[in-house]
């Protein structure tokens, strides 16, 4: 056979591409990456959960309790006629530079917050890995209780630290963490809309984790920033 010297002839090669087996075989390492990227970010959303129990929340469970050994009354009350009521008779809960100054006068050390200056907020990110900032006021609020015969609940003010800025999964594992009942209804944790409720039916937390910021409605965008709840803690004294 003739070849063309200015083209010589080239072999016929057939053209392959992935095999079924090989398309398989790299979905799967795939699907592996993308589960061990979600697992780790699971795992370390979740070990930041527990800091802010352990460490923030139980922090200024703490400080409060510090505050009343140390000074005998509890914060913002007045010494020369001790209502104690968080803040007295102001119906204004204890915040910011206030409660910080408070504590700071007796004496009285806080837990490691945001940022010096800062230690009544703690920053942290949802679901959707957008941040969050939670904070720790203390009050004098509505707190339903037992009554006299079974079934009936009363309400009476009681001492409560507000925490704001809460995710439905922090809030649910600061409950379960703080009073062991499952719902925001009963217990020494409360959402803050349930807390003075008298029914005995045990509630569920308003808001979870599909819902977005300032919604009460599902949503399936990942971008969206997961809604907060506030949750009242009842003080011991």
């Amino acid at each position: 056979m003739k070849t063309n010297r200015f083209f010589p002839s080239v072999p016929h090669r057939r053209e392959s591409g992935f095999t079924l087996l090989e398309l398989s075989v790299s979905l799967a390492v795939i699907l592996i990456v993308l589960s061990a990227v979600t697992i780790g970010r699971d795992v370390h959303r979740n070990a930041a959960y527990q800091r802010i129990s352990s460490d923030f929340v139980q922090g200024w469970l703490m400080a409060y309790d510090n505050y009343v050994i140390a000074t005998g009354m509890v914060p913002g009350d007045a010494a020369a006629a001790p209502t104690g009521r968080v803040n007295g008779a102001s119906a204004t809960p204890l915040c910011g530079n206030a409660l910080l100054g408070a504590m700071q006068m007796a004496g009285v050390s806080m837990p490691e917050g945001r940022a010096e200056g800062s230690a009544d907020r703690y920053v942290y990110t949802d679901s959707n890995g957008i941040p969050h900032e939670v904070r720790v006021c203390f009050s004098n609020e509505s707190w339903s209780e037992p009554g006299a015969t079974p079934g009936n609940y009363v309400v009476r003010p009681r001492n409560v630290m507000i925490v704001s800025g809460l995710t439905p999964a922090l809030a649910k594992l600061l409950d379960g963490q703080i009073d062991g009942h499952p719902d925001a209804r009963f217990g020494k944790m409360r959402e803050q809309s349930q807390a003075g409720l008298t029914g005995a039916t045990p509630g569920e937390w308003s808001v979870d984790e599909r819902m977005a910021f300032g919604s009460s409605t599902a949503t399936a965008l990942d971008e969206s920033q997961t809604a907060e709840v506030t949750g009242y803690v009842k003080m011991s004294r």
